[in-house]
């Protein structure tokens, strides 16, 4: 089959959802299909760009290329999964959450326009009128899937898929005194959290960030706090580090800390699970919740520093409690076949 895989592209910038894209790519190609991935540019400043892209993604077509036919377009992202073609199908990693989730929250920054309503107004019609076009609706986790229903009204099916090289990750015999914490530097990933139930602490636990802050004020401001709660000796910020590295991080690491709110879908999770680390995480942290099971394969504490506090403490004391709780996530994520193979099924179903 001739695919076409279309998503949306914020220049310059790199982080799960490409390499998402990139990987179904992947995955099409062993199952001997020929695959094209169309990362549409998107821009969501002013408001009234939205549209603009909209509107452009309407108007592509691809029903065809060169004269054969492209047999199937896979939606990922908006407004690029709102390509018109009869044979699309969606899996849908997020929608416009500053429209959607976060309106009124401060992240929501398109509610701070003076046309932000009328632009989320506009968005909210276009979801609803548009996403039935598609002949099935999966969704990136079953949070995704649930703010579809919410918001929208759109039933869909979670699909799950693994994250990049799942079978390189492993657990190091001897583990070493550091939580780590892997992600992107930005504000709904909540390191300030993070850095606050340090100042908590009654152990002397010690946290390995890496990733590479949205914004060079937002890294600042991390920094900043990290002084002002006394806890700077206590932190590492390795910034952006290479695969094989982030591996050897989670491999050593007594537990994995992802206290993100209201995560998509959340690769650190799986990546804990693959490589046998018991997972912390918050009861308003989407994603996550949907494989950390609380007391067994990790620990589920409210958003608050002092409960995360505790959460922490009690996983530096007990090291044998740990490393059970990261044995029993690692059966747990092979209980839950988490394959390519199985999304490349449920996507062509009925091609």
């Amino acid at each position: 089959m001739r695919l076409a895989i279309a998503t949306t592209k914020v220049p310059f910038v790199h982080g799960g959802a490409e390499v998402h894209a990139l990987q179904l790519r992947e995955a099409l190609e062993r199952a001997g299909h020929e695959v094209e991935l169309i990362a549409i540019p998107f821009r969501w400043y002013p408001p009234e760009k939205i549209l603009d892209h909209l509107m452009a993604c309407r108007l592509l077509d691809l029903r065809e290329s060169n004269g054969t036919p492209i047999d199937r377009v896979i939606g990922l992202k908006f407004p690029a999964y709102h390509l018109p073609h009869d044979s699309k199908v969606l899996w849908v990693l997020h929608q416009f959450r500053t429209a959607f989730d976060l309106w009124g929250g401060p992240e929501a920054d398109l509610a701070h326009y003076p046309n932000g309503r009328e632009i989320r107004d506009a968005i909210l019609q276009v979801e609803r009128s548009l996403l039935p076009e598609a002949r099935a609706v999966f969704a990136n986790s079953a949070n995704v899937a649930r703010r579809l229903q919410e918001h929208c009204h759109i039933p869909s099916e979670p699909l799950y898929h693994p994250p990049q090289n799942a079978e390189a990750f492993y657990c190091a015999g001897e583990t070493e005194p550091y939580f780590y914490y892997p992600s992107r530097l930005a504000p709904l990933k909540r390191q300030t959290l993070v850095l606050e139930a340090l100042g908590y602490c009654r152990e002397p636990v010690k946290v390995v960030f890496t990733g590479k802050p949205d914004t060079p004020t937002y890294g600042h401001t991390l920094e900043q706090l990290a002084e002002r709660f006394k806890v700077k000796d206590r932190v590492r910020w390795l910034g952006l580090v290479g695969e094989e590295r982030k591996r050897k991080l989670y491999a050593e690491c007594r537990a994995v800390l992802f206290p993100p709110r209201d995560e998509d879908y959340g690769y650190v999770t799986l990546e804990a699970m693959l490589s046998a680390k018991p997972v912390i995480t918050c009861s308003d942290s989407g994603g996550p919740l949907e494989f950390v099971r609380t007391e067994e394969t990790g620990l589920v504490t409210e958003p608050r520093p002092e409960a995360l506090a505790a959460a922490l403490d009690r996983f530096w004391r007990e090291a044998t409690f740990a490393r059970e709780a990261g044995g029993k996530g690692r059966s747990r994520y092979d209980e839950l076949q988490i394959t390519w193979d199985h999304v490349v099924e449920v996507l062509l179903h009925e091609a």
